[in-house]
């Protein structure tokens, strides 16, 4: 098991594994301490150029899903070889027609130290019907930060891989 791994080397021996044709390009590799998702752009649909936005929706629904279910066994076994190989979870989607589509990825439980006022937050979208619980409540606000910090939170992001890249570049310690 493998986590000190690059991205790069993730989306190389990505590349090199997947079945040629399934995505029109490079597939896309993020990851995280747990998790290794592999996103890859599908072909559009060819539809006629009066057709509706519903009919696009449904061809691209109906898209996702034939590849989800074609490629389903190929998919599993790579997964299991990469977990084996780097021990992390994979994750797998899809982008077409400008949306991303993301098959079963992993949620974890996340601890943390909350005061009474970040509790009354969270009570009060559970209690407006916002969210469903207070985990729910977390995970909503978390969103909402990367959604409105987006430009932010990558900036941040771009300065850690700097800093990951320093570290690789430097002295072994053994």
């Amino acid at each position: 098991m493998d986590r000190s791994t690059t991205n790069e080397e993730l989306q190389g021996w990505f590349a090199g594994r997947l079945t040629a044709g399934w995505f029109s390009g490079p597939p896309e590799v993020r990851t995280d301490r747990e998790e290794i998702l592999v996103v890859g752009d599908l072909a559009d649909v060819e539809l006629g150029k009066d057709a509706s936005d519903a009919a696009r929706a449904a061809a691209h629904a109906s898209r996702v899903e034939a590849f989800r279910e074609d490629t389903r066994e190929a998919r599993m076994e790579i997964a299991e070889d990469a977990q084996h190989r780097f021990g992390r979870a994979v994750s797998w989607g899809v982008r077409i027609g400008g949306e991303e589509h993301l098959f079963t990825t992993v949620a974890l439980p996340v601890m943390t130290r909350l005061r009474m006022n970040e509790r009354r937050t969270l009570d009060t979208l559970v209690a407006a019907g916002v969210a469903r619980s207070r985990a729910d409540a977390l995970a909503w606000c978390v969103k909402l930060v990367a959604e409105h910090e987006g430009d932010w939170i990558s900036g941040l992001q771009e300065a850690l891989r700097g800093v990951e890249q320093r570290r690789a570049e430097g002295p072994r310690l053994h």
